[in-house]
């Protein structure tokens, strides 16, 4: 049986592993790690902004239920409407996991080098940001 969702330490923890790897020149699996990071990072801040939630704490809604490439619109939409729309600011411009896809874990590690690593590596961090500057919002 799955735990429930913790999406801020499952961020933080995939966060870790991922530069772990990155600094092992293990692009691949860092690259994976920091998609993942960053999905838990969105979803740490939707929950916290009221997103629906089982009794497991995963997402309702079919669109929150997405990987990273896919909840990234879905999150600046929902972003939108809330009071957390200062929170935009920490996000890159763009689309910045259009390229990334949970279907890589399968692909062989030549298949993912430094840079795709790092630009991931850069939008995971901002998203980062955010979770740290809206738990300590949520503090104060």
């Amino acid at each position: 049986m799955p735990h429930a969702a913790d999406f801020v330490d499952a961020h933080e923890r995939h966060w870790g592993d991922a530069n772990s790897l990155f600094d092992q020149g293990r692009w691949a699996n860092a690259d994976l790690l920091y998609g993942y990071s960053a999905e838990c990072g969105l979803k740490a801040v939707m929950s916290s902004l009221g997103m629906p939630v089982d009794p497991q704490g995963s997402p309702v809604t079919p669109a929150h239920r997405q990987h990273v490439q896919f909840l990234w619109p879905e999150f600046k939409n929902f972003l939108a409407g809330q009071a957390g729309r200062g929170m935009l600011k920490w996000l890159p411009a763009g689309e910045p996991f259009a390229d990334w896809s949970h279907h890589n874990r399968y692909a062989h590690h030549a298949h993912c080098d430094r840079a795709a690593a790092t630009g991931h590596r850069e939008a995971a961090r901002g998203i980062r940001d955010m979770v740290q500057n809206s738990t300590v919002d949520q503090k104060t």
